[in-house]
């Protein structure tokens, strides 16, 4: 496990576009999985800014989405579809046929898991995987329970993270119940794991997380066990680690 801090958001932004930009310059043909929330949208930023200065290029890449709401259209503002397109794949160069994101319109939920494990499957292993992390320590969406599913499954939201998307909507009765995500043992099977965390109010779990007891109550203590974890903190989330 390697953690840094970083004392501004510019830096950290850079040094999180790096990573994902350095593997893609080696590996054409890398397998990203991308999470969606406020914490990537400056990484982002940074690898719109890479690729039209011609340092990168995303053609042969394929994506990964952790997650998606369960009964937004996709065009919805507040969909991970929309926001993927807003924040990245409209200003880059990878094609549609490469980029994958759960159906949470499916009419059979419980088949497009299936379907997207298969594809996953296909992918064979995501070469970096991209995370934020929940105020309750979750990871995608698996929320903090007695159990956690491996693969892609539907999920319950927490009242907690509905509370804290209902800033991205009208009101809280907006919030989407349920969602599909990627489960835990598809997110630990990645080369490499970058989990991004900001804020004062992520400092506590962010710290319970990375050097607390593994459990499944909080989903995130799992990235402990992973041979390849990459944390990028800025000042008030890592007040723990300085």
């Amino acid at each position: 496990m390697n953690i840094h801090t970083f004392e501004n958001e510019q830096e950290l932004n850079e040094a999180g576009a790096g990573i994902i930009t350095g593997l893609v310059q080696m590996q054409p043909g890398a397998v990203l999985g991308l999470a969606t929330g406020g914490t990537p949208v400056g990484i982002y930023e940074e690898l719109v800014k890479a690729y039209k200065k011609g340092r990168v290029s995303f053609k042969k890449s394929t994506t990964f989405n952790l997650d998606e709401y369960v009964g937004l259209p996709e065009d919805h503002v507040e969909s991970y579809h929309a926001y993927m397109k807003q924040h990245l794949f409209d200003h880059i160069d990878i094609p549609a046929g490469q980029i994958h994101i759960p159906d949470g319109n499916a009419p059979d939920l419980i088949e497009e898991c299936k379907r997207y494990n298969k594809e996953l499957e296909k992918a064979k292993q995501i070469d970096l995987q991209i995370l934020g992390l929940g105020h309750n320590g979750h990871i995608g969406f698996n929320e903090p329970d007695h159990s956690l599913v491996s693969g892609t499954h539907l999920v319950e939201l927490k009242q907690e993270t509905r509370e804290a998307n209902a800033r991205f909507f009208a009101s809280i009765d907006e919030v989407p119940t349920h969602a599909l995500t990627m489960g835990v043992g598809t997110i630990l099977k990645a080369k490499s794991i970058l989990l991004v965390v900001r804020g004062e109010d992520k400092a506590e779990i962010v710290h319970r997380a990375l050097t607390g007891p593994i459990q499944t109550e909080i989903p995130a203590t799992l990235l402990q066990t992973h041979p390849h974890l990459v944390v990028l903190l800025d000042a008030a989330a890592g007040r723990y680690f300085k």
